[in-house]
């Protein structure tokens, strides 16, 4: 019954810095990324019996930074970026740091012709020791593997 009471949560990171650097071919790929925990906010909630309210965005923000991810900055950097065969898609390998955290992680990016990077990369938080957040005597809580979605555009020259 809990269950569908629950809402599978959108959040956008409103703040944060990215750099590319783009050489010939993907060889020459390298990407950084730093985002401010606390500028993680919740666009909508999927599901669930009702909808969020205002409220519930607003304590679900404060869980976050109190609760969750503390107010460290969340950072990726890439170590390898490999082109797949057919030249649309990316293998990225990097360290992601969450909560003080640093560990390895690899995504597949598809690569648009006007420079979009779109993928996902799953995120277990106990491999980060984040432990998934419970609420109302477990009646509410967040799978341990969340998706974080990538879709960016790289400048064009």
């Amino acid at each position: 019954m809990a269950a569908k009471a629950g809402h599978d949560l959108v959040i956008d990171v409103t703040g944060w810095e990215a750099s590319a650097e783009i050489g010939e071919g993907t060889a020459g790929w390298a990407f950084t990324l730093e985002a401010d925990p606390r500028s993680l906010h919740v666009r909508e909630g999927l599901g669930g019996v009702k909808p969020l309210t205002d409220g519930d965005r607003a304590d679900i923000h404060r869980t976050i930074e109190a609760k969750v991810l503390g107010t460290r900055p969340i950072a990726f950097r890439s170590t390898a970026v490999r082109p797949a065969d057919d030249g649309t898609r990316v293998e990225v390998e990097g360290e992601l740091t969450l909560a003080g955290r640093t560990l390895p992680v690899e995504a597949t990016l598809a690569v648009a012709p006007d420079g979009r990077l779109t993928g996902s990369i799953p995120v277990t938080q106990s491999a980060w020791e984040i432990r998934p957040y419970r609420g109302l005597l477990g009646a509410l809580k967040v799978r341990d593997e969340v998706e974080v979605v990538v879709d960016v555009r790289l400048p064009t020259a």
